[in-house]
C-alpha cells in the first residue's frame, strides 16, 4: 500500500517560501502588516471582553465609530498618541512598549 506524501510546512516555512527570508524587502513588509493587524485584533479582543462598542469606545476616546473600526479591521494604522488613548482612556487598560534587539 502506498503512503501518501505529507506536504504540510511550518509557517516560518511557509513565509521563507512565499515571501523570503528575515531582512528581505519583501518579507519585511508581511511582517509590518502583521504588527498592524495584531494591533487591531487586540483591541477588538479587548473591546469585547469590556463589552464595549465600537462607538462607545470611540465615544470614551472621543474619535468616530468608524475609526474604530477601521483600526480593528486593518485599514488604518492608529497614532501611538490615539492607541494609548484607545487602551488607557477607553478600554481602562496600560499600554507597555517593548523594544527587542
Amino acid at each position: 500500500m502506498k503512503t501518501k506524501q505529507n506536504n504540510i510546512m511550518t509557517l516560518e516555512q511557509f513565509k521563507v517560501k512565499h515571501y523570503g527570508k528575515s531582512g528581505t524587502a519583501k518579507r519585511e513588509k508581511l511582517e509590518e502588516g502583521y504588527e498592524n493587524f495584531k494591533i487591531g485584533a487586540l483591541i477588538h479582543e479587548a473591546r469585547l471582553e469590556k463589552g464595549l462598542t465600537q462607538e462607545e469606545l470611540a465615544l470614551k476616546v472621543g474619535t468616530t465609530k468608524s475609526y474604530i473600526s477601521k483600526i480593528e479591521n486593518n485599514i488604518k494604522e492608529a497614532r501611538f498618541s490615539t492607541l494609548q488613548k484607545i487602551v488607557e482612556l477607553g478600554l481602562g487598560g496600560q499600554l507597555q512598549v517593548v523594544i527587542k534587539l
